[in-house]
């Protein structure tokens, strides 16, 4: 049985694949973040700290545990704190890839990485696994050098891109646009919401089973891994409120200029899904679906408190 060491582990994506190979049994999990544990159960793995940002405690803990793979779902990805906090980010995001390369070529370990669809432009979406990058922001520029630096390395690689991953984790730490929006919809807040901004939300289950049928299968390349579903935001949390019949009265659609963040968003990134879905058996969920599925979660959780 492999044994995969899962970088990040108290954030969405990690809990999630922490999930999956516990109902699973298919691997030996080493969950790894900074600090104590977060995930609710302690059983069917090990946990250990580890400071991406320390390359001894890395090694220290990959020498350890001597992994078959590792999924490096541990980032900088508030893109416009990246903008602000440059130094902060390439560390984060660039310079703890670079310590993981050197330990992963050294014992043949498989890196599976995951990247994002910022390091594109957002002027022809939805994209393909080739199609040529231009990153608006320093976040996209400094995953994709991440991606450059895992290309032109000597271990076995795969790069998973991503987008808007949303989904619900145990200790309701961790927010994203799908409970950012329900929970002040229910409160009565008033949202502005942009409408010019398109995207392929990405359920958080999907995305760890994709992480995982890389490892099993393997697989290298680059992977595009989003939902099938093309929104704009505005229509995102549209859906959202008509889930949970909710008052969409309080959203105001506006334009994305009139926000002033720090950083460029690409107006139409997407993802073309082909290449995951024939290579890896990829199946996503519909939107409807993967909301569905988190109302069952909520509810779950509802009922053990």
């Amino acid at each position: 049985m492999k044994t995969v060491l899962v970088t990040g582990s108290n954030g969405l994506l990690g809990q999630k694949i922490t999930e999956a190979i516990i109902a699973g049994k298919q691997f030996n999990l080493v969950a790894t973040s900074k600090g104590g544990n977060r995930f609710k159960s302690t059983q069917g793995y090990e946990y250990a700290e580890m400071d991406i940002l320390d390359p001894v405690s890395v090694s220290n803990v990959l020498k350890q545990y001597k992994p078959d793979a590792v999924i490096h779902t541990a980032a900088l990805t508030n893109v416009d704190k990246c903008e602000t906090e440059k130094e902060l980010a390439y560390a984060l995001n660039v310079e703890a890839v670079k310590t993981l390369i050197t330990i992963c070529e050294e014992y043949n370990i498989q890196l599976v990485h995951l990247s994002t669809d910022f390091i594109f432009d957002g002027a022809n979406g939805p994209y393909k696994e080739s199609d040529e990058p231009n990153p608006l922001s320093y976040y996209g520029q400094t995953k994709l050098e991440a991606e450059e630096l895992i290309k032109n390395s000597g271990c076995k690689w795969a790069i998973l891109r991503t987008i808007i991953v949303y989904g619900i984790i145990s200790d309701e730490s961790r927010s994203n646009i799908v409970l950012w929006a329900k929970g002040a919809l229910e409160k009565g807040t008033p949202i502005n919401v942009v409408n010019d901004q398109w995207r392929m939300p990405t359920l958080a289950e999907d995305l760890a089973a994709a992480c995982l049928a890389v490892v099993e299968k393997d697989a290298q390349g680059v992977f595009n891994v989003s939902g099938k579903d093309m929104m704009s935001i505005a229509e995102l949390v549209s859906r959202v409120a008509d889930f949970w019949q909710l008052n969409k009265e309080l959203i105001t659609e506006i334009s994305a200029g009139t926000l002033n963040q720090a950083a460029k968003r690409p107006v139409k990134t997407g993802f073309i899904l082909d290449k995951t879905i024939k290579e890896l058996g990829y199946a996503p969920h519909s939107f409807e679906q993967g909301l569905a599925l988190l109302d069952q979660q909520l509810k779950d959780r509802t009922k053990e408190n």
